[in-house]
């Protein structure tokens, strides 16, 4: 089967989705109903097709550069300048399975470039909890969100869902981040991080105030910083101007992480249907077979061993 992208005809008659999609992702690719060839300023609704059909009658073939899923997301990039990038999102909505199609400009119009520093994040009310050993603690009190203190495993502020960490993060002062980067605290402290969901430490200072520590080298601690980066890349370093900054950052980024679990987990399932798709049948699986050489034999159950031959070779 292709790499490409392939966009068809749906052959189904009287279908509302006159197009097909084939998403090379899984051993068998993804295969979508869909509204359009393309999503504009609008989303495109799609729904799962049955299969790709035998003989597809092809309106376009597009050279893939990446394909992957990203949580609840699978993003898709064309070789292409214009039109190249896109994203399918699988969600579920009063119970029913919903798979929309949106490019770049779609996001940027459902999302437009306007300060609402009230807005609750990503529409819910947080409680957050915040560490029982945090000293001065963020009260959180001009964000939408509700706080309680206990002890974190790790971390000073977190969101759970049902009893499960799903993101922490670790706040520290210039002062405190040069000295626990020199010491080799922060280090030990961010590879416990790393386990989490989603992990970050945010700086209540900007960038420039590494380069201006009265008992470390700025370059020292610049050099610290990039090597915890490369060493633990999923859990970011983020400078803030002030403390009022790297309280909004964290109300945001926990809201969003705490989005991102409960959508992943709402989809998984969805996602590797999607992706792994419906079996080849096991006649043409035995013709292939005995055609390649392989010991099968002509009635029964074909062997698991036959069946993964048969994906990686003809996936």
């Amino acid at each position: 089967m292709t790499d490409d992208f392939l966009i068809a005809r749906n052959p189904e008659i009287g279908s509302t989705l006159p197009y097909l999609l084939r998403i090379p992702l899984g051993p068998r690719g993804i295969v979508l109903k869909a509204k359009d060839t393309w999503p504009g300023a609008s989303k495109v609704y799609c729904h799962r097709a049955e299969g790709w059909p035998d003989d597809p009658d092809i309106v376009e073939t597009l050279p893939v550069r990446s394909v992957s899923r990203r949580g609840a997301a699978i993003d898709l990039v064309l070789e292409r300048s214009r039109k190249g990038r896109s994203q399918f999102v699988v969600t579920q909505a009063r119970g029913r399975e919903m798979i929309f199609w949106q490019s770049r400009q779609t996001s940027k119009q459902a999302r437009p470039n306007v300060s609402l520093p009230t807005a609750r994040a990503h529409g819910a009310v947080l409680d957050i909890v915040v560490d029982s050993g945090e000293k001065y603690a963020w009260g959180f009190s001009h964000q939408q969100a509700t706080t309680v203190k206990r002890r974190l495993p790790i971390g000073d502020y977190a969101v759970f869902d049902d009893g499960d960490l799903v993101a922490t993060v670790e706040r520290k002062s210039a002062a405190d981040l040069t000295s626990s980067l020199m010491s080799g605290k922060l280090t030990y402290a961010l590879a416990e991080m790393a386990a989490v969901f989603r992990a970050a430490v945010v700086v209540e200072a900007p960038y420039s105030s590494v380069f201006r520590q009265e008992r470390a080298s700025g370059a020292a601690v610049a050099e610290a910083v990039a090597e915890l980066q490369v060493r633990f890349p999923s859990v970011p370093v983020v400078f803030c101007d002030n403390r009022k900054l790297a309280q909004e950052w964290t109300y945001r980024w926990l809201g969003a992480a705490l989005h991102e679990y409960r959508q992943r987990a709402a989809t998984d399932v969805v996602v590797e249907t999607l992706s792994t798709g419906p079996e080849a049948p096991s006649v043409q699986i035995r013709e292939w077979a005995v055609a390649s050489g392989l010991d099968v034999s002509a009635k029964g159950r074909i062997p698991k061993w036959v069946r993964d031959e048969w994906d990686k070779r003809n996936g």
